[in-house]
Order: C-alpha cells, then sequence, then structure tokens
C-alpha cells in the first residue's frame, strides 16, 4: 500500500519569517561566540586546572561530540520536525555552557565539553535547513551572507572578547558569556519559529551514532596519548559504523546521496579542509602566548584574522553563486589555501603580525571553499534529504576538525606545549606541513568538480548544481 503524499509546508508570513530568522540568528551568534571565545582562554585554563597532556580534548571532545550528533539531529528533524528539536538544542548547549564555567578541573571540564557539543551538533545544521526550506536560492544566499557577517562579528568579537575576560575576570567567564544570547535565541524560537519540517515514519540510527562515537573517539583518545592500539580500534568500530550504515533505512549520514560525486566531493572536501583548519586554530593561541610572549588579548587576537577571513568570503561567495561555477569557487578557495599553509611553514618564526595576514588569508580560502561546497550539496539533494546532506556535510567539517586536533597535537607533542618557546614553534611548522598535505589532496579532489553554469542551477528545477 503506498503512503500517503506528505501535507504541503504552510505558507508563512514574511513578518513571521523575518522573526524567525532573527532568532536563528542568535542561535547562531550563540555558537560562533562560543568558537572563537574558548580558545583564546585555554592557555588560561591549564594554568589552572594543570593537565598539559589533556589540552587537546577540550576541544577534541567538544567537535566530535557535535559532530556525531550533529547527522542525528539533522535525520532526527526529517522525521519529527525541526522547531522542537533546535530548541533543545539550544537547552542542552547552555546546560552544558554552565558547566563548563563550574568545573574544577580538567575531566570535568572535558565531560562538561561533550555536553556542550551534543546541543552545539543541533544549531548549525538545523539553521541552515530551516533557512533553506525557508527561503528560496537567491533569498538564500542573501539570508546566509547575513549569517556569514554574523559570524564574522563573533570572530571579530569574540576572541577579543574571550582575551578580555580571561584577563579581566576568570577564564570561566568565557564559558558564561554565551548563557544571556542562549536565552535570548531561545525566548525567540519560542514565540516565533514555525514548524518546517515534513513528520513521516523512520527510524533514528542510534546503532551508527553509537559506533560513530566510540570509533571516533577512541582514535581521538589514542592519539593524544600515543596509544596505538586505541587507534586501531577506533579505525575498525569505524569501519563497522559504515557497514551499518550501508544497511540501515534511515542511516546517520546520507549514504543514498553520497553515491554521487558531488557528495562524496563535499564530503571529502569538508573533511580535509576542517582538519587542516581547526587542528591549527585550536594551538595559535598557545603559540602566541608561548612562542611571542603575547597576553591572553593578544592570543585572542591572531584568531580574529582568519574567522573574519573566513566571513568575508563567505559573504562574497554568497553573491558570486549567482554568476560563478560553485565548482570554480571551491576550487579557488584550496588553491589559495594550499598556497597559504605553504606560507605558514616558512613563517613560524616571524612576528605575530605575520602569522595574522597569513591567517586572514587561511580563513579567506576556507570561506570559498567551505560554502560553495555546501550550497551545492544543497542544490543537489531532493528536499526529504535536506537535512541530512547538510548535517553530514557539517559532520564531514567538524570530524576533520576533531581529528586534526588529535593529529597536530601528536605532532606538537606536550613537551612543546609545556615549554613553548622554539619547540612549541617547530611543533607548530610540523602542523602546518600536515596542514598542507591535507589542502593539496582536497584540491586534487575540487579538479573532479564538473563546472555547470551558475545560471542553470536552481531548487526550483530540483537539478543537480554540479558533478555527476
Amino acid at each position: 500500500m503506498t503512503a500517503p503524499a506528505p501535507a504541503p509546508l504552510p505558507v508563512i508570513s514574511p513578518q513571521v519569517r523575518r522573526l524567525a530568522t532573527v532568532g536563528l540568528v542568535v542561535g547562531v551568534f550563540l555558537a560562533a561566540l562560543e568558537a572563537s571565545v574558548v580558545a583564546t582562554a585555554m592557555p588560561s585554563v591549564i594554568r589552572e586546572l594543570g593537565g598539559e597532556h589533556l589540552y587537546a580534548l577540550p576541544f577534541a571532545v567538544y567537535l566530535l561530540t557535535s559532530t556525531v550528533s550533529s547527522p542525528l539531529w539533522g535525520r532526527a528533524s526529517d522525521i519529527v520536525g525541526r522547531r522542537r528539536l533546535y530548541l533543545w538544542g539550544v537547552v542542552i548547549f547552555l546546560i552544558g555552557s554552565a558547566l563548563c564555567g563550574i568545573s574544577q578541573n580538567m575531566p570535568t571540564l572535558i565531560a562538561a565539553r561533550a555536553v556542550q557539543g551534543i546541543g552545539a551538533g543541533a544549531l548549525l545544521p538545523l539553521t541552515l535547513t530551516m533557512i533553506g526550506e525557508l527561503y528560496t536560492l537567491a533569498e538564500r544566499s542573501r539570508v546566509q551572507s547575513f549569517i556569514s557577517g554574523v559570524w564574522g562579528v563573533s570572530g571579530l568579537l569574540g576572541p577579543l572578547l574571550g582575551g578580555w575576560l580571561t584577563e579581566a575576570l576568570s577564564w570561566r567567564w568565557t564559558f558564561y558569556a554565551s548563557l544571556p544570547f542562549g536565552i535570548a535565541a531561545l525566548i525567540i524560537a519560542l514565540r516565533s519559529l514555525p514548524e518546517t519540517g515534513q513528520p513521516r515514519a523512520a527510524n533514528l540510527d542510534w546503532p551508527g551514532a553509537v559506533l560513530f562515537t566510540a570509533g571516533s573517539g577512541l582514535i581521538v583518545w589514542g592519539l593524544e596519548q600515543r596509544q596505538w592500539v586505541l587507534v586501531g580500534v577506533g579505525a575498525l568500530i569505524l569501519l563497522a559504523a559504515i557497514a551499518v550504515e550501508r544497511r540501515h533505512r534511515d542511516p546517520l549520514l546520507p549514504m543514498r546521496a553520497l553515491r554521487d560525486r558531488l557528495p562524496r566531493v563535499a564530503f571529502a572536501g569538508n573533511l580535509l579542509g576542517g582538519a587542516a583548519y581547526f587542528g591549527v586554530i585550536a594551538y595559535l593561541p598557545l603559540y602566541a602566548q608561548g612562542v611571542t610572549g603575547g597576553s591572553a588579548t593578544a592570543a585572542g587576537a591572531i584568531l580574529t584574522p582568519m574567522l573574519v577571513g573566513w566571513t568575508l568570503t563567505a559573504i562574497v561567495t554568497a553573491r558570486l553563486v549567482k554568476t560563478v561555477p560553485l565548482a570554480r569557487i571551491a576550487q579557488a578557495g584550496f588553491l589559495v589555501l594550499v598556497v597559504m599553509f605553504a606560507a605558514l611553514i616558512f613563517a613560524v618564526h616571524a612576528p605575530l603580525w605575520v602569522t595574522s595576514v597569513l591567517g586572514f588569508a587561511v580563513g579567506t580560502g576556507m570561506g570559498f571553499a567551505m560554502l560553495s561546497l555546501l550550497l551545492a550539496a544543497q542544490e543537489g539533494s531532493p528536499r526529504a534529504e535536506l537535512g541530512a546532506v547538510t548535517s553530514g556535510v557539517l559532520f564531514a567539517r567538524q570530524m576533520g576538525g576533531a581529528l586534526g586536533v588529535a593529529l597536530m597535537a601528536l605532532l606538537i607533542g606536550p613537551a612543546a606545549i609545556e615549554t613553548g618557546g622554539y619547540q612549541l614553534a617547530e611543533g607548530l611548522r610540523r602542523a602546518y606541513e600536515l596542514s598542507l598535505g591535507l589542502v593539496i589532496v582536497a584540491f586534487v579532489l575540487s579538479l573532479l568538480l564538473r563546472v555547470i553554469p551558475a545560471s542553470q542551477s536552481g531548487r526550483a528545477s530540483e537539478r543537480p548544481v554540479s558533478v555527476e
């Protein structure tokens, strides 16, 4: 017996849509602020709580739980609707933030960051999914430009705010700072956010989520502790997770979509780019203090150019999609990343401003590459798979970040993190070399994208916009 077709989405007035968008933007600002503020505080955190050998774990665990939960949130939103899950995501994120602020040791902080990451896994993918349903492609480009502007404001203010809060009050306030924005997002969403999903019968992929969490967690922990048996076991569990995904009716990752080259390239590009970018950005504040002798505010300032560069070029990309093929934008972004990571290898002993300038260029490459691949994947996906595909691409980026942070910790070493100076700079050089290798592979993969004129794309026709 054929299942009845889902009811059409309700007509949403422009005023309600604007209010809903404001609430979603505040939620994005919440996630973006936390991402940029906390990295600045970590050198002060390890000085107070100790655990230099665990330096990477608050980053990696947050990225890991947000990564694994992200496609679960996205798939669940395809099943039960977006609004309810978005609200739960905000609540869990706020609980995790409060627990981080009151942590008294590194294990407690790491556990609280895991809770925070679970909530964060809902914010960005559900926001982008709902924007994809509320707006057409042309309108969505303008809205995502605005969202990118929010990332820019947080990228500009977040690291500086984190440095100032750490010096003037305590590193704990870098976590408490997200609470008022989260409460505001929650109130606005409760009052104005419409339900955009089309609920349907399906099963959540809990086995896949558990296996991905266990496998990825073992790899991250094994790399951090140099326990190669754990790394091997984690890799085997990830292979088992993929096998489960291939047979599940509603898999955590969009396995049907990944049969096509476009989502595969988008997935791989985000995985490699995320590992290169987030793996390095976790250690730049430590570099600013441990190598150049800067303050916590200076450590925050070194992150600002990278985040602002990403934001500005994401805004430009949202406008370029009307005239420039998405494949060309992605290729240009990865080429910039290749050149800039090569330059960073030779700049580890240069003045701090040189690293900041090169970091801005790295951010521009990420802005071009990441958004163009996401838009292409969205446009090539049917509505029923939109949440899974969107969160799947973000899954790849964040998973790359979690693994990248752990790999960089392995290359830099706990001794360099503790002593700083020349040893830390040379460790960071090795991290740059790994990042360069990753983005070279991503650039080569981007060349597989078949160029289709921008004028031929558009969700209205439900026609793919990129490769076959």
